[in-house]
């Protein structure tokens, strides 16, 4: 029998926080009868977010063709969707149920170029895009390939999404963790991507690459055009490859705020040195469809043997799921306007996008009316990064700890004021621990994806448990 010390060490220490010990308790909770509001992890469907009708119309006629040959049940399906849906029977007989080349397939690989040169107004090239299963799978890629032993790093951000730690975990990487500005809306701070790199530098640790979320994950902080222009030079200057974790791109809330890809910025500099690794997927945005793990991988300013070292790593696993790779082909290639379908699919795009402002502001605005927390009103994507100012317990002395203990100390408070919070009101969030603070700080990430009304309801048991706690606190 296989025992735990039989195990890969890299396994064992990997961590993911949003799926860590406070969700298997909410779980349990909720077998137990009790009601769970999952704030956990992006997973908008199962928070009642509904699909677009689009998506599954196009989907029901990919899978099942009889559908469309049956005119009873054809007459169902708008005329722009089945003539659509019949294109692609005609361009991909062999079905969704046959492996496609390990890249995808070369349709949907150009219909994702040219959204790219359409988004953006740049070049691009369908022979550096590879399908994947959700954007996950390619960062798990690109580290893969890139960390070659263990003096290896990649720059990630303070907070993070924890993909990128588990990940350099299980590939023996090092993890080179920079602060994120919360004074200045969890933007990059040159100064600490200089000291951090230099830091890790003199400890005999490599810098290959840094990664870069936009929006954010789980600040829903969006970046600046010269923002992203100082990471860019900041990476030349390191020779460091780019990670842009770019799946919120939709997620963008305020009037006055846009996105601004790596690729766009990148192009606009002339920057032709760097190489850039681009993601996005179909789970976020106005789509949120998790469940078909969909997503693709753009690289740019690589050489053809390199690439073709990704395309074989892409090939172990023959390719990406085909489902997923016909719903990232819908997502890129929306229906026009002229097309039957065209009305609903904006209205319901525009109300996802607009129902998840108006959340974010709900969620912001009430946060920050309870004393001892605060949290900037989310910019974008689909999560808040919330502070908690909490009391220390009597015959508490943090003066005397060192920098460990005081880490360990912190990961406690959050962790402990996480599982009550969700033991008391049923609502699962996850500790800041979890995604990395700046020391000496508390921190819980939220999202905002459940309905409106029980945003409502979840502000209101979190004041509730909030001052309720605090007291507790203050008279142990």
């Amino acid at each position: 029998m296989i025992k735990i010390n039989d195990l890969n060490k890299n396994i064992i220490n990997a961590e993911y926080a949003v799926r860590g010990p406070i969700v298997i308790k909410a779980q349990e909770l909720e077998s137990q009868g009790k009601k769970i509001i999952y704030c956990n992890i992006g997973n908008p469907q199962a928070l009642k977010q509904k699909p677009l009708t689009y998506i599954r119309q196009a989907l029901a006629l990919l899978e099942y063709p009889e559908l469309l040959r049956n005119k009873e049940t054809s007459e169902h399906f708008p005329k722009d969707i089945a003539e659509r849906v019949k294109e692609i029977h005609k361009r991909y007989p062999i079905g969704t149920g046959a492996y496609s080349q390990s890249a995808g397939v070369p349709f949907i690989r150009e219909a994702i170029a040219e959204f790219i040169r359409s988004r953006d107004g740049i070049e691009t090239n369908k022979d550096r895009i590879i399908l994947t299963d959700g954007a996950s799978k390619g960062v798990h890629a690109v580290i893969s390939a890139l960390i070659k032993d263990n003096k290896d790093g990649i720059l990630i951000p303070i907070p993070q999404y924890p993909l990128y730690s588990a990940t350099l975990t299980l590939y023996g990487g090092q993890q080179i963790g920079y602060y994120l500005d919360e004074d200045n809306s969890w933007q990059l701070n040159e100064e600490i991507l200089n000291n951090n790199i230099e830091k890790a530098i003199k400890k005999g640790i490599k810098p290959v690459g840094i990664a870069v979320i936009n929006p954010g994950n789980p600040t829903g902080a969006v970046l600046s055009y010269d923002n992203i222009k100082m990471i860019i030079n900041f990476s030349k200057r390191y020779n460091l490859a780019i990670l842009a974790d770019e799946v919120y791109q939709e997620n963008v809330y305020p009037e006055d705020l846009e996105f601004y890809s790596f690729a766009k910025v990148m192009s606009d500099m002339g920057e032709k040195d760097i190489t850039l690794f681009s993601f996005h997927s179909v789970s976020k945005g106005f789509l949120g469809e998790c469940g078909h793990r969909g997503g693709y991988m753009e690289v740019r300013n690589i050489p053809e043997d390199v690439f073709a070292q990704f395309i074989k790593l892409q090939s172990i696993s023959l390719c990406s799921n085909l489902s997923g790779q016909f719903v990232t082909y819908f997502m890129v290639l929306p229906p026009a306007e002229g097309d039957e379908s065209h009305e609903l699919y904006i209205k319901e795009r525009d109300g996802i996008l607009n129902d998840l402002k108006k959340k974010a502001e709900i969620l912001g605005t009430g946060l920050n009316n309870i004393k001892g927390l605060s949290v900037r009103i989310p910019q974008g994507a689909m999560y808040a990064f919330v502070k908690l100012d909490l009391p220390h317990k009597k015959g508490v002395d943090i003066s005397k700890m060192d920098e460990s203990e005081r880490l360990e100390y912190d990961s406690k408070r959050d962790s402990d004021y996480c599982m009550a919070l969700l033991e008391e009101t049923g609502i699962c969030v996850v500790p800041g621990s979890g995604f990395g603070q700046l020391p000496g700080t508390l921190h819980f990430r939220t999202t905002f994806l459940p309905p409106k009304d029980e945003i409502e309801e979840l502000v209101k048991k979190i004041e509730l448990f909030h001052i309720d706690y605090v007291k507790k606190l203050i008279n142990e």
